[in-house]
């Protein structure tokens, strides 16, 4: 926070001081000139070493000397006369050309201190503000924008005044800058039939960029491209950032953004960086690793593939765009393609030759004679050991860990390049990955002192060394620990008693460091760690039994089925009057058969202890009597748990008593605490997750409306007759023969579900004394499954066809079961599937009124699916176990 508030504090400072010399310049140069040819000359040089000098120190704020001076050095070294585009591609997103001041203010620096990045500018924010002014949302196709003759008109506009406008920013400034809004990017049809006038770059003709910076100016870019006969095309500005970053291979590429990074799609944590070569196969499964943000993976990888391994790519936003580029922690997202990791478990597995150079090169105690690399090579054939590193080991390090004993980790060597490239984070992190406990040591004059002192729990010195460890937080236990150590000989005998520490400023020991050091402290921002280190919810493994009553209907074979590939509930009682002694079908973990459970039989079971969830799949109104035999026997079960209920009827959907099971709404940690869950309702999950992040506009005196239009299996089913062996069969109680090929409204007014999402939306509100009031309509149609739910909202101020859709992403951002698309959602996108699904997105042209089309599979999201969802929360489970993801 200090150094992100010392950058917002340069801005001003670096304004000033530009204002001040840029209004003096003109006019100490023309007095110049008129003297002497020579001394203007000299002066302009002087000037322009003192702006560079000052700038320099400014810089300092935000990040130490060295840190500064070394990324200068290495940035200025990066260009060439003969290639002076070499340093950085920055591409600008068109929502932070909004923040013009601050973005101009930005490069002005790099400009100061003799740096001349490439900047191409987007301008997609703009250009649908035009399009969206008419009540129509622009249409894409797999993220791609359609141009027609009129797009292309309006963006040609646009990007130039967008061009001109940055470029006058930064002349106000003081830094030359030049516009280059064709000539660079030559494009075929990327599919003219689907996408229309949308380039495909073929050629990037660097000589206008080059020119501009030989002249002393920032080359600032758009997107658009020319084919060989001269037609202008549309290209999406990170494709042209990255095939201009191909030509030009220079040391950064930026993209600024909004957001300042790329963020966890389930923490909301931001990532500092991200290797590829170790993280990539792993990210693009991760579940929260979706739409835009898979696809931005893709073209990163992609392009740095392209370029030298000293290339990286930095997200950010333009304040922090300093720091990121002059300080080791940056402040963004960093990608790269750094090494692969590896750990193994012998030294063959290394190499012989490259681990022995790397014990003699970089081992403390074998360049001061202290040991041998003999010595250190034979003192690990006595223990179980573990060797991280990196490809190229720029990092390495031995982990010990004798079974049943804890680890310690003897050796970490890194080189200059592992330090200054944070290899050895990676490589301390891939430790605390597979050791929730360790121990390591390191001279008191080590260098990197202060390092080992930021990733510890506790630590103390003795005789020229200090112990450092993690996981460990009492002092007691450290003590055993290292007397035990001390006893096998894994460590010298030189620690007990435990003692205060050394502070890593002093070079020296002493009683200076109390037990504060066992609390546990942040590490700075400069590590930057792996983008996969986030810390999961705690979850059980246990197995539980679970009891279903009311198994004849869909919603109860579709529960059966799910049950069947859950790794950690076992179905063991199944319940219908109809079917009792038949077996149950559908259900492949274990045989089966239905029983008849009385209300008596239930009472008895609970009392035992003999399930530890029941999943009541009953009609409205039947399953109270059921719930009270629950609780009469939990009151004396021999076991000290109650069971868990989840209810799918209506029954206790408005019961204070009981938590509302809707997880992506109304929270999971009510769901984790409870033992009495509610299902919602199949119409009502789609309805409230369609209104929920539109309730801030929502006009309250009109209200909501929704138009739900549900398969025939949401009708419920009614007994059949025996199939040829005697058994009971179910049918549907509509029929599709009776639709006619139509649909048909019922319950227009007052259906059960108005009341439902009304009262728990309420909840959302920030008055929630004042309710919401919802309408809905429903109707049965002749397909089996799946329910389409139109909404009509009357909006309280006006917003665009974006912001609407912008709500939902937010909303939902990481929601492994829900799934924002441009277009419609159509049955084939909810039929069968565990999620829910919403696109659509529209506003009336008077901006008054919002259209939003959400769609669910009324047996799974609407049912079976979202009580697996609660029945894993309140048991301990992951969320998503035996849920196909």
């Amino acid at each position: 926070m200090l150094a992100a508030s010392r950058v917002s504090a340069l801005a001003p400072q670096v304004a000033r001081f530009q204002a001040v010399r840029v209004a003096g310049q003109r006019q100490a140069a023309l007095t110049a000139v008129r003297r002497r040819g020579n001394v203007s000359v000299r002066s302009i040089q002087s000037v322009a070493q003192t702006d560079r000098d000052t700038i320099t120190r400014l810089l300092y704020s935000i990040g130490t000397k060295r840190e500064v001076e070394r990324h200068l050095r290495i940035f200025s070294s990066s260009s060439h006369p003969s290639q002076p585009a070499k340093f950085a591609v920055i591409k600008v997103g068109g929502a932070v050309l909004d923040q013009i001041d601050e973005l101009a203010l930005s490069l002005s620096f790099l400009y100061r201190v003799g740096l001349y990045p490439v900047v191409l500018h987007g301008a997609g924010p703009q250009l649908n503000g035009i399009i969206e002014s008419e009540g129509v949302i622009p249409d894409y196709i797999d993220g791609i924008r359609v141009t027609d003759a009129k797009t292309l008109q309006i963006a040609r506009r646009v990007f130039l005044e967008q061009n001109l406008k940055l470029v006058g920013a930064l002349e106000q400034l003081g830094t030359r800058a030049r516009p280059i809004t064709s000539g660079v990017f030559t494009a075929d049809y990327l599919d003219k039939e689907k996408y229309k006038l949308v380039g495909n770059i073929t050629r990037v003709d660097k000589r206008p960029i080059e020119a501009a910076i030989r002249a002393g100016a920032l080359p600032i870019l758009t997107s658009l491209a020319e084919t060989p006969d001269g037609q202008i095309l549309n290209v999406n500005a990170d494709i042209a950032a990255g095939e201009l970053a191909k030509e030009l291979e220079p040391m950064k590429i930026v993209f600024l953004n909004e957001k300042g990074g790329m963020f966890h799609g389930v923490t909301g944590e931001k990532l500092d960086v991200i290797n590829l070569d170790e993280e990539y196969e792993q990210l693009m499964k991760e579940p929260w690793v979706k739409y835009g943000t898979k696809l931005k993976l893709r073209e990163f990888k992609e392009l740095l593939d392209h370029l030298p391994r000293s290339s990286s790519v930095a997200v950010i936003s333009a304040d922090h765009l300093q720091r990121e580029l002059f300080t080791d922690s940056g402040a963004g997202t960093l990608i790269r393609r750094g090494y692969r990791l590896f750990k193994h478990n012998s030294i063959e597995s290394v190499g012989a030759d490259r681990f022995r150079q790397v014990i003699h090169d970089r081992d403390p105690e074998v360049q001061s004679g202290v040991s041998s690399v003999t010595s250190v090579l034979s003192s690990l054939q006595k223990t179980p050991y573990t060797i991280y590193g990196d490809e190229p080991l720029d990092a390495v390090a031995i982990v010990t860990h004798p079974e049943g004993e804890v680890p310690i980790m003897t050796k970490l060597l890194a080189s200059r390049s592992g330090v200054l490239n944070n290899v050895i984070d990676n490589v301390f992190n891939a430790i605390k990955k597979d050791h929730r406990k360790l121990f390591w040591t390191a001279k008191v004059d080590d260098d990197n002192r202060s390092w080992h002192f930021e990733r510890a729990d506790g630590s103390f010195t003795r005789a020229g060394k200090s112990l450092f460890w993690y996981g460990v937080q009492d002092v007691a236990e450290v003590q055993r620990i290292v007397k035990d150590f001390e006893a096998k000989c894994r460590l010298e005998r030189a620690y007990l008693p435990v003692g205060p520490s050394a502070p890593p400023q002093q070079p020296f020991p002493g009683a200076t460091r109390s037990y504060s050091t066992l609390a546990r402290r942040q590490v700075p921002s400069g590590s930057r760690g792996y983008a996969t280190a986030v810390t999961p919810q705690p979850t059980s493994t246990e197995p539980k039994r679970l009891a279903l009553i009311g198994a004849r209907g869909y919603t109860g074979q579709a529960l059966a089925t799910l049950l069947s590939g859950h790794p950690y509930i076992d179905l063991t009682h199944v319940s219908s009057r109809q079917l009792a002694g038949y077996p149950l079908q559908g259900y492949t973990k274990s045989s089966i058969t239905h029983s008849n459970l009385s209300v008596e039989d239930v009472e008895r079971m609970e009392k035992n202890g003999e399930v530890d969830a029941w999943v009541m799949a009953l009609p409205n109104g039947v399953c109270k009597p059921f719930v009270d035999a629950i609780d009469r026997g939990a009151k004396v079960r021999s076991s000290s748990e109650p069971s868990v209920i989840v209810d799918l009827s209506a029954d206790y959907r408005f019961e204070s008593g009981w938590k509302y099971g809707l997880p992506e709404l109304y929270g999971r940690d009510g769901i984790r605490k409870s033992k009495r869950i509610s299902n919602p309702g199949c119409y009502a999950t789609s309805t409230q997750l369609l209104i929920a992040p539109l309730l801030k506009y929502v006009k309250h005196a009109s209200g909501p409306t929704v138009f739900g239009i549900s398969g025939y299996s949401g009708a419920g089913t009614v007994t059949g007759t025996s199939d040829a062996e005697g058994r009971p069969t179910t049918v549907p109680k509509v029929t599709p023969e009776s639709l006619a090929g139509g649909f048909r409204p019922y319950s227009l007014t007052d259906h059960i579900h108005e009341r439902e999402a009304g009262r728990h939306l309420s909840s959302l509100l920030a008055d929630p004394t004042n309710p919401i009031k919802v309408a809905f309509i429903p109707s049965v149609a002749p397909w089996f499954s799946g329910i389409i739910s139109t909404l009509s909202v009357p909006l309280s101020e006006k917003v665009t066809a974006r912001d609407v859709k912008d709500l939902y992403e937010e909303k939902y951002s990481g929601e492994k079961l829900i799934h924002v698309k441009a277009g419609v959602p159509g049955l084939s996108d909810i039929e069968n599937k565990h999620g829910w699904t919403v696109g659509g997105f529209q506003v009336h042209s008077e901006g008054d009124r919002a259209v939003v089309v959400g769609g669910l599979d009324n047996l799974l999201k609407g049912a079976a699916t979202q009580c697996l969802q609660n029945l894993n929360l309140t048991l301990g489970y992951d969320e998503y176990d035996g849920i196909p993801v």
